[in-house]
């Protein structure tokens, strides 16, 4: 597109900084960008929503068909996408919608590694432990933790946390596992900051389809839950799936609560099946004060934060940028959201 040909009206719902700013406008000189803060999208005048082409906001801020008659493009700023699917707006056939994944690997990646460490290293028992001023014997062979290396970690779901997942497991000596819905394909054509991921599929040891999953998880210590919620994944891991997990597995879920039918979870942690867990994302959020996860000694839980960082809508430019010069150059955009498929 040469630049002399239009002005493309790009609006932010989420407050960007001088830096962000300047970044989506060095992009091209056909930019013209507005920035509103997520708070204000209720107040964004009418004739900014009738000129806007490309916008960029979460999955819950979605406008009208009739707000926005000649957007085109819409940039989530998250990488689930559920939320956006059932806006009307985003059935347009000439709409395309972009998802965040990638952006927030970094920061995810570290979490996750924060959270094998801290299960193979029996960290929720000794939070129990202290609250009990129990000392414990360091001279216990129960007391020895299970090391990443020579452990083998499961992978559900090799998108683009799934792969920041591998690379940093691999690092410490673990054997990975992964499962892809297209296992014929390991490489990632999606967004990836540099030096973070696995573009090419080198970080697992056997990549195997959904089909195959049940085989996976009988042989893994470690499981890792980063599937999108989906119509087709929706309480996937049922009593039946549950079960196919290795005795004493370590589990953690940074995707969706929804994955799991949670009364067969409970059960499983109950029973020491899953010896225990960290959990990101729960079926009801924020987690109801009676729900009986609470009272689990062998689950440490967090308010859904693996995402967060001060970096985020940092990262979140740098794909933008790189998206906008994609839609300019009228090149497929990264990320673009299957409608079928749900991510």
């Amino acid at each position: 597109m040469s630049e002399s040909e239009k002005t493309v009206e790009v609006l932010s719902a989420i407050n960007l900084n001088e830096e962000q700013i300047a970044r989506l406008k060095e992009v091209s000189k056909a930019i013209s960008l507005t920035v509103y803060s997520s708070r204000d999208f209720a107040n964004i005048p009418a004739e900014v929503w009738e000129r806007t082409e490309v916008l960029m906001t979460s999955g819950r801020n979605i406008p009208q068909p009739e707000q926005a008659p000649n957007l085109r493009w819409i940039q989530l700023t998250m990488a689930g996408v559920e939320a956006a699917l059932k806006q009307e707006i985003v059935q347009k056939p000439d709409l395309q919608l972009s998802s965040a994944s990638g952006t927030m690997v970094p920061q995810m990646g570290e979490y996750i590694l924060m959270a094998f460490l801290a299960l193979g290293h029996r960290v929720p028992e000794f939070i129990q432990n202290k609250g009990h001023r129990k000392w414990g014997s360091n001279l216990n062979r129960n007391n020895l933790p299970l090391e990443m290396r020579n452990s083998t970690v499961g992978i559900v779901g090799y998108g683009s946390i799934g792969r920041e997942a591998a690379r940093l497991v691999k690092g410490l000596g673990a054997k990975v596992l992964a499962v892809k819905r297209d296992a014929m394909h390991p490489e990632d054509t999606g967004y990836t900051p540099a030096g973070h991921g696995d573009p090419q599929g080198d970080y697992f040891d056997r990549l195997y389809p959904i089909e195959g999953m049940k085989s996976m998880l009988a042989e893994c210590d470690f499981v890792l839950i980063s599937l999108p919620e989906t119509p087709a994944t929706h309480e996937l891991f049922n009593a039946e799936m549950i079960s196919a997990m290795k005795p004493g597995t370590l589990l953690v879920n940074v995707s969706r609560g929804g994955l799991f039918h949670e009364p067969s979870l409970l059960a499983a942690m109950k029973s020491g099946h899953i010896a225990a867990a960290v959990l990101d994302v729960f079926q009801q959020e924020p987690l109801p004060e009676d729900s009986p996860f609470w009272k689990l000694p062998n689950l440490i839980i967090t308010p859904h934060i693996s995402g967060f960082s001060a970096n985020a809508v940092n990262d979140l430019t740098m794909l933008f940028a790189e998206n906008l010069r994609r839609y300019l150059d009228g090149s497929p955009l990264l990320n673009l959201v299957d409608r079928e498929k749900g991510y």
